[in-house]
């Protein structure tokens, strides 16, 4: 029986695991880098044991074997569970876990092997008679694309590449295996024929030391961003032939390999109903809540079971409702998906009724790896918590999920919220028109939850909170109203930097009895609001003050009363209201001198390492070429030209670690000399 249980991993897994052995009175170990230690995890309070592993990075800490058994060994732990990512489904450490003496939570290193190798795992299941595409394990001889170039080891989407023509095989190639190199520590990829229009659909599986392998329902994860799931549901929507044969499938999948614990096996369907096996992922998935909540069932408890040799309960539950996941990540999904650094000032969701399960069903559960204050560094996946809901129906999870999203306080750092709430409450998702290309067609999601017209609003409410902030703690005359003079006619004004380098300026004016006289408010480019054109007010709405304090503000808006949550971190200020959440940024009325960067200047958007330059000083560019690639978050960012011109500067070798806001390149995007002609040919230019 499992006494003191080691978790060889971080974050939310690590929490999930945690919660489960809290239930069952075993006790817990946590393994922690430094990075980790500096933004007091979670995860690391809540064991009742912690052991540091020095170092910051994955390959430093949780990727190394001989750290995690010596981490075992001193806190005293004699069973280890790997969660998901790092060494997960690496046979090695499955092998050394064993050889230690302790118990593993998890299937067999052979059958981690086994599977691991995703070409020899076609192979052999090929055999069970379980469906496969056609693949390649080098270029030559490939004429039929779309293909897909993949990882072997791992998952999570590390390593894909969708290539579409021959000319960009070989360095779609390339990069997969330096991205699957930095995932598993194994580069090796191999190519499969790509199937458009296809959707992701899995299968959860157990298998117990008594032969036994049972499904325990399905999962559709069809809606991803970089070949990583980011919504997931159960049971995925499809016809009951169809379920059963992919059930029969998954179990003929996991006895060909006398499969134990908890796996999926992962299907792609085509759009005519005709399915092909992808891949097994010989772990728990990021998406076993979803399982979790239709089924009633602790998979994780599960996991302790079979670790212990005891065998699957002889009835398991029928899956009944509908559940829904969402992954919250800290990413700008407008901005290519660029990962996102920072401080939680505050991560609030209301309406969670559990965490990392116990959920008395219709609910919310949020399964999240930080708190407010954690500190969201660029060593780790950008993944920060999961919201999961059930509900009896697919519609009303699916509108219990999205409101509860758009109401959450999020401020700090930059999230997928916005995206992951239009995703819901598009159209297509509600007829169920979704595959793995869904992000692709459905441009109109990437758009902010809170419009362009009603930001206005939102930098009002910020203004007038300001204001009463300011009266709440005046030393003298804190009855007086903000602003107050003895000529009235003068306005207050506040003026904000929004996203995209844009600034908002606000002006309002309060009568003597606090009432909001008059507002108005413009909207300006701040690389250009000192142009010769000023910008031309908003027309804005008619708006009454009901209400200001330093973090509540209600307005009458045309009739409407409209309430707004404000949080304000130095100068920062994060609103909340009915129509989105807005960032902004007080600007100082006198601001200080600054330094200027070159003209051209391309900026780093966050901490990394440069891995690979593409140019040279001097060689013309043009607008959208790769200068260099940045490497954070365990992803490959390019950072391309924005412009035509010549490359004036490459401050930052290849190797070389920058922190956000440094110079990468600076592109000279003036005239070539031969670009420059007279205006009239004929006459002579001096």
């Amino acid at each position: 029986m499992i006494r003191k249980l080691l978790v060889a991993n971080r974050g939310e897994i690590a929490r999930r695991v945690f919660a489960t052995c809290r239930a069952l009175g075993v006790e817990t170990v946590a393994v922690h880098s430094d990075a980790d230690a500096d933004a007091a995890e979670p995860f690391v309070g809540e064991a009742d044991q912690a052991v540091r592993l020095p170092g910051a990075t994955p390959t430093e800490t949780y990727l190394r074997i001989e750290k995690i058994l010596d981490a075992a060994r001193r806190s005293g732990a004699d069973a280890v569970h790997p969660g998901y990512g790092f060494l997960a489904e690496n046979a090695e450490f499955a092998a050394a876990v064993t050889d230690a003496g302790l118990t593993w939570v998890g299937p067999p290193a052979k059958v981690i092997a086994a599977m691991g190798d995703k070409l020899a795992a076609k192979a052999m299941l090929a055999e069970a008679g379980v469906p496969m595409l056609p693949s390649w394990t080098d270029t030559d001889g490939i004429s039929d694309f779309p293909v897909l170039v993949k990882a072997s080891a791992g998952g999570g989407g590390r390593g894909m590449r969708i290539v579409r023509d021959a000319a960009g095989l070989a360095d779609a190639v390339a990069s997969a295996r330096r991205e699957a190199a930095a995932a598993f520590g194994d580069g090796t990829v191999f190519i499969e024929r790509y199937v458009e229009r296809g959707r992701h659909v899995e299968v959860q599986i157990f298998g117990d030391a008594h032969g036994r392998v049972v499904a325990l329902g399905d999962r559709e994860c069809s809606i991803q961003r970089r070949h990583q799931k980011i919504v997931e549901e159960a049971p995925a929507v499809v016809p009951e032939q169809v379920r059963t044969a992919l059930h029969e499938a998954a179990v003929a999948a996991g006895r060909a390999v006398d499969y134990l614990g908890a796996g999926t096996v992962e299907f792609l369907l085509a759009p005519g109903g005709e399915f092909f096996f992808l891949e097994m992922n010989t772990r728990l998935q990021v998406e076993h809540p979803v399982t979790e909540l239709c089924t009633g069932l602790d998979l994780v408890g599960l996991q302790l079971l079979v670790a212990e040799g005891e065998p699957l309960p002889a009835t398991l539950p029928v899956s009944t409702g509908h559940a829904i996941e969402v992954r919250l990540c800290a990413e700008d999904a407008g901005a290519g998906w660029r990962p996102a650094t920072g401080t939680l000032h505050r991560f609030t969701v209301p309406a969670v009724a559990a965490e990392f399960g116990g959920l008395t069903r219709p609910g919310l559960r949020l399964d999240s790896g930080v708190v407010a204050g954690s500190v969201v560094g660029v060593h780790y996946d950008s993944m920060l918590a999961k919201l999961i809901v059930w509900g009896r129906t697919r519609a009303e999870a699916t509108r219990l999920l999205s409101t509860a999203l758009a109401r959450a306080e999020l401020h700090g750092v930059t999230t997928n919220r916005d995206l992951l709430v239009r995703v819901l409450r598009s159209p297509a998702f509600a007829a169920v028109e979704i595959d793995t290309g869904f992000l692709d067609r459905h441009a109109e999601v990437f758009a902010a939850l809170l419009p362009t017209d009603r930001l206005p609003l939102a930098a009002l409410a910020a203004a007038l909170a300001a204001a009463a902030q300011r009266r709440a703690t005046a030393p003298v005359l804190a009855g007086l109203p903000s602003g107050w003079r003895n000529v009235s006619a003068f306005p207050q004004t506040t003026r904000f930097a929004v996203t995209g380098g844009d600034e908002i300026e606000v002006r309002y004016r309060l009568d003597r009895a606090g009432r909001l006289a008059e507002w108005s408010s413009t909207s300006a480019a701040s690389d250009s609001a000192a142009g010769p054109e000023a910008p031309e007010p908003a027309v804005e709405p008619s708006v009454a003050l009901v209400e200001a304090t330093p973090e509540r503000v209600v307005l009458d808006v045309d009739g409407v009363r409209c309430a707004y949550r404000v949080h304000r971190v130095g100068s920062a200020v994060f609103v909340d209201g009915p129509d989105g959440a807005a960032t902004l940024a007080e600007l100082p009325r006198l601001p200080l001198p600054t330094a200027e960067v070159a003209a051209g200047s391309l900026l780093a958007p966050l901490p990394g390492a440069v891995t690979r330059v593409h140019v040279q000083v001097g060689q013309r560019v043009t607008a959208g070429e790769p200068l260099l690639t940045l490497e954070a978050m365990k992803l490959e960012h390019p950072v391309l030209a924005p412009t035509d011109g010549v490359v004036a500067e490459l401050p930052v070798p290849a190797g070389g670690q920058v922190q956000t806001g440094a110079v990468l390149a600076v592109i000279d995007s003036s005239p070539a000399p031969g670009d420059l002609e007279p205006s009239n040919p004929e006459e002579d230019p001096r």
